[in-house]
């Protein structure tokens, strides 16, 4: 599976959800999440491996807490552990070379043209705007800023000092909607019972503690720094964050709306991920024959090959449809109301469509 180029996930349509509360007051943004503005705000479940649960548990703690209201997004996010240390301090230098927070929001569910955002334990911050994803051909914007952007740290302990009563790092983040809806139509804040698909990531180097430092701990035979560890709200069943389509859902809230329309995964969502699955299976069927095909049977044969979960080695019984051309290919099937989702493929990029 290594030499695979889009692997098909190692996890089945389970993403988890979150219930977005408005909040009461305004933040002032400190780090601190010990304080009345977030007594509405519960905590997302632990973060587990991005492979899936299936994985080791990370080795420490890591949750995350939401509000929003008419003008911003709030995340508060508690990271525990005991090995606090940064040394980027430059703004959107790559700051996973260092421990880091990461956001990834999507807001119309597309798997494109979605943003992110990570930050260390210094408070510096690298915002990005993705296109589309790596995997099909895109390139961040490394030039774009969150407007507005607002964020805070606060630690439980000494930075860049093992030898501290160290207990972990917390972080607020304010995302004004403006800086995130400009591709939306009517480029609009959130109503109470829509949703954005969101992901965390918590990225953790194995250190060794020497000499009063963090030293990255290194392959004997390579001498390159170990593999960071990435640990994830939303597990995408491989080692790659940039797999949207598998991203939790954020549902904003009004404080009224939770267990009911608010609180269900729409159908047509999971009739995407049933799409999603025959994507995966054109790309592979693409680098083994070098073309694709609209032979359905051809394709739900090559996921049963390469699908590691039974569940996505196969397809719902829907009313498929599909077309090729030499270097594109469309899938589409009906969606719950009558219309059809439609993901189409071209110039290396695949978009979802309602029409």
């Amino acid at each position: 599976m290594d030499n695979i180029r889009i692997p098909v996930p190692a996890v089945d349509f389970h993403p988890p959800v979150y219930y977005c509360r408005r909040a009461r007051t305004a933040l002032q943004p400190d780090g601190n999440l010990d304080k009345d503005f977030w007594d509405d705000a519960p905590y997302t479940d632990e973060f587990i491996d991005i492979q899936g649960a299936h994985m080791p548990a990370p080795r420490f703690g890591t949750r995350v807490k939401m509000l929003w209201d008419d003008e911003n997004l709030y995340i508060g996010a508690q990271l525990y552990g005991d090995e606090i240390w940064g040394n980027v301090t430059g703004r959107d230098e790559v700051i996973f070379q260092d421990n880091d927070f990461e956001i990834f929001i999507d807001p119309d569910s597309d798997t494109q043209q979605y943003y992110e955002f990570e930050m260390n334990v210094l408070n510096t911050v690298w915002d990005l705007f993705l296109p589309a994803a790596y995997r099909d051909g895109g390139n961040a914007v490394n030039g774009y800023d969150i407007h507005g952007l607002r964020t805070a740290v606060a630690v439980k302990g000494s930075i860049n000092r093992p030898d501290g009563e160290n207990t972990g790092w917390s972080a607020e983040v304010v995302i004004p909607f403006r800086a995130i809806t400009e591709g939306l139509p009517g480029k609009r804040a959130p109503k109470a019972g829509e949703y954005y698909r969101m992901n965390f990531s918590r990225v953790q180097w194995t250190v060794d503690k020497e000499d009063g430092c963090y030293r990255k701990r290194t392959d004997p035979v390579t001498g390159n720094p170990l593999p960071e560890d990435n640990w994830v709200w939303a597990p995408t069943g491989v080692i790659n964050i940039h797999y949207p389509e598998l991203w939790g859902f954020v549902f904003f809230t009004d404080g009224q709306e939770e267990g009911g329309r608010a609180g269900s995964i729409p159908e047509d969502e999971r009739r995407k991920w049933e799409l999603r699955k025959l994507y995966y299976a054109q790309q592979l069927y693409r680098d083994e024959n070098g073309h694709y095909t609209d032979d359905f049977t051809a394709l739900t044969e090559i996921l049963h090959i390469h699908a590691a979960l039974p569940e996505n080695r196969r397809v719902l019984p829907l009313a498929y449809k599909i077309s090729v051309t030499p270097h594109t290919f469309e899938l589409s099937c009906p969606s719950a109301d009558g219309k059809h989702i439609v993901v189409l493929y071209s110039s290396g990029k695949a978009e979802v469509i309602t029409a």
